[in-house]
């Protein structure tokens, strides 16, 4: 098989048909053999009533339905699980994602050689203050601390190499650093590529203003899990070892000075007086708290099998 269509879709009963209407098309005209994978998040209109439609007119239509809400993550984890094609395409339902892209993104992979091809909404028809300017300072950001030259890491419209989805693992909010588990998956290969960006057609936007506190807790949690989750003991433990000593020796220098001064028949005040003393004995707890932070990691590291276990009302293959 050519090419498995990823879709994630929230409450999009309205858009589902033209868009399921315009990738036949686009597929149809380039001869491609494909399937479009539709994943229906816990709608609570009648998406999925529309989804069944479309899989009687449709026959490459399939679908997966959430008993509830689990977010784009989760979406895409069980869709990259099930696709059989040789390039994965990922696009929004609402319409904003143009399928006339798909030709020029299977190429780039099958033809180019890249593993990954993130598009890029070089033109937004998104409002300025809410969306474009947040995207451009995230974008940014992430382009510095991640080393991946991508205008836009968030873009809904990418196209990956089967063995990347098959090897990278999308959970909570990492939707939105697919490219970053990519790069530490390996897969360095990363190209972009700029697509056209349509206004909303249908409904709302399901993005809330609470995107802008989980984007940057999002990028911490990838570049920590990416660099350190198979060994926290060399975050945890290194940082502790620092700190435990750092301790150890204020707490040294007082001794040996208090020593001193009683060899010299000085005396003056109490160790336990000088608020040195206790930034010493601080520091020395909170080392080793975090070394044994860091033994616990490698103990539990990679160990949740409860992580990626979704309930699936309906699976329409097997």
């Amino acid at each position: 098989m050519d090419i498995s269509v990823v879709i994630p879709l929230f409450n999009e009963e309205e858009s589902l048909p033209e868009l399921a209407s315009w990738i036949k098309k686009v597929m149809e005209e380039n001869n491609f053999t494909y399937e479009i994978m539709m994943i229906d998040d816990g709608s609570r209109d009648d998406s999925w009533k529309v989804v069944e439609q479309l899989q009687q007119e449709n026959p490459f239509i399939k679908g997966i339905k959430f008993r509830r809400n689990y977010g784009k993550s989760a979406a895409l984890f069980c869709g990259f699980e099930a696709v059989q094609g040789d390039v994965v395409i990922t696009m929004d339902a609402d319409l904003q994602d143009s399928p006339d892209e798909i030709p020029e993104l299977y190429r780039m992979i099958k033809e180019k050689g890249y593993d990954l091809v993130s598009g890029w909404k070089k033109k937004r028809f998104d409002p300025v203050l809410t969306k474009n300017l947040p995207s451009k300072l995230y974008n940014w950001t992430v382009r510095r601390m991640t080393g991946i030259k991508l205008h836009d890491m968030n873009c809904g419209l990418k196209a990956y190499r089967k063995n990347v989805v098959k090897s990278i693992e999308v959970y909570g909010e990492m939707h939105r650093y697919i490219p970053v588990l990519a790069k530490w998956a390996g897969y360095k290969n990363i190209g972009e590529k700029v697509v056209v960006h349509a206004e909303r057609k249908y409904g709302i936007t399901k993005f809330g203003f609470e995107r802008f506190v989980r984007g940057p807790l999002d990028l911490l949690s990838v570049m920590f899990i990416s660099r350190f989750v198979k060994r926290p003991m060399h975050f945890f433990g290194i940082l502790g070892a620092l700190i435990f000593f750092i301790g150890l020796a204020a707490a040294a220098y007082l001794g040996i000075q208090k020593i001193i001064q009683l060899n010299q028949g000085i005396t003056g005040h109490l160790i336990t007086d000088s608020p040195y003393f206790y930034i010493a004995l601080t520091s020395m707890i909170i080392g080793a708290q975090f070394f044994l932070a860091g033994f616990l990691g490698e103990l539990v590291s990679r160990s949740s099998s409860e992580r990626n276990k979704y309930q699936i009302d309906i699976k329409t293959f097997k």
